[in-house]
């Protein structure tokens, strides 16, 4: 099936680090978030808290990877 979705290259990056965010949430919810809701929605508005959280709680890979979401 052929997607129908016409996405300007900002809004799919953004999708893009709303996903991955949501993954790292997901992964490292025992050391960086635990004092959340686990089902805790993350959203656009969100990236810069999660990227602050895994870098300031996490390890190095924790750290990598909020680091990767303020590109």
């Amino acid at each position: 099936m052929i997607s129908r979705r016409k996405l300007d290259p900002d809004d799919a990056r953004a999708m893009v680090r709303v996903r991955e965010a949501r993954r790292a949430f997901k992964q490292y919810y025992v050391s960086c978030f635990w004092s959340y809701a686990p089902d805790l929605h993350i959203g656009k508005d969100d990236l810069t808290w999660v990227a602050e959280q895994l870098k300031k709680h996490g390890g190095r890979a924790a750290w990598e990877a909020g680091a990767k979401l303020c590109r």
